[in-house]
């Protein structure tokens, strides 16, 4: 099982949080509010943890669970406290009414987060395909991920299975910029052809 650090302490990291825990992975959460966290990590039981906003994250695989505008500026305070991470962005990039993306053509949000952590940490690209909600009730899922590091990724495939998910590896860090670009289509799907927001996306293998 994995040690796991989850930066911010929202909805989508109450979610991954929970299962985490349920799989039997070390949990660490970091806020900026101490006594939400505290409550948190009471609510989800499993032995898990808060730390201290800022320091060294206690966990292998850091869950970067803060939204893209502040997802830099993050990782920049962090700096040196995030060396030899393994960092899993979960971030969407879509604008005010999910209609595209406030990244620039040919970049994604995960690569500027890469540029902004340390050398020898290695960004993956995950669950930003998933609503939260979704991932609350506990059905088995199938989870995108996009990284440049191998042993990065394995370590990340891992943890997903360990949440009862399927992980499918799409590739570079490159293809974040599509992964993202999947959040407007989702949104676009729940409101319009699917009626509701309870769906998923999924890869059948035929034959």
């Amino acid at each position: 099982m994995s040690n796991v650090s989850f930066i911010g302490i929202g909805g989508m990291a109450r979610s991954i949080a929970t299962r985490a825990v349920a799989g039997g992975n070390s949990v660490e959460l970091v806020g900026r509010d101490a006594a939400k966290a505290t409550a948190l990590a009471a609510e989800l039981g499993g032995g898990a943890t808060v730390g201290t906003f800022g320091t060294v994250p206690a966990g292998d695989i850091v869950v970067l669970a803060v939204p893209y505008t502040s997802a830099v500026a993050v990782v920049t305070q962090y700096g040196d406290a995030l060396a030899g991470k393994v960092i899993i962005d979960i971030s969407n990039t879509f604008n005010a009414d999910a209609t595209g993306l406030v990244t620039p053509d040919g970049v994604s949000g995960a690569q500027e987060i890469a540029k902004a952590a340390p050398a020898n940490a290695h960004v993956v690209k995950a669950f930003n395909t998933v609503f939260g909600h979704v991932l609350a009730q506990g059905r088995p899922l199938d989870v995108l991920f996009a990284g440049d590091d191998a042993g990065a990724k394995a370590d990340v495939s891992t943890f997903i299975e360990s949440l009862g998910l399927r992980p499918l590896d799409v590739g570079g860090l490159e293809m974040a910029r599509w992964l993202e670009g999947v959040g407007p289509l989702l949104m676009g799907a729940a409101r319009h052809g699917a009626g509701t927001f309870d769906i998923a996306l999924s890869i059948n293998v035929l034959g």
